[in-house]
């Protein structure tokens, strides 16, 4: 009986070591993943933030990329004067206009 008790008393050290150092594992893991001012809950939101501003910048990008091409082809008067007709109505003295609208686009509106 001496030499089960010994055996016993052994495991149960090291049950409660073990139990301690898993309950500091457990602890740390739950302080790093939630409560930490690096946790993987505020990484995740920056993530995703970042992701955000990536899409506005592309989106941005090409809007850029759009107006230098307009600002380039404006350099000709030609194109000047046709984008203006197109897009404010100007016209030239003793000059008429005429709109068309197809039925289709008057459903859309």
């Amino acid at each position: 009986m001496s030499i089960f008790g010994s055996y016993l008393s052994y495991f149960k050290e090291i049950k409660k070591s073990y139990l301690l150092y898993g309950g500091i594992l457990l602890v740390f893991i739950v302080w790093m993943l939630f409560l930490d001012t690096h946790s993987w809950t505020i990484h995740d939101e920056l993530n995703d933030e970042i992701e955000a501003l990536e899409l506005e910048q592309d989106a941005l990008t090409k809007i850029i990329r759009d107006d230098k091409y307009a600002i380039q082809q404006l350099q000709n008067e030609d194109s000047l004067e046709h984008f203006a007709r197109e897009r404010y109505g100007h016209k030239k003295k003793n000059e008429t206009i005429f709109i068309i609208e197809l039925s289709d686009t008057l459903l859309n509106k």
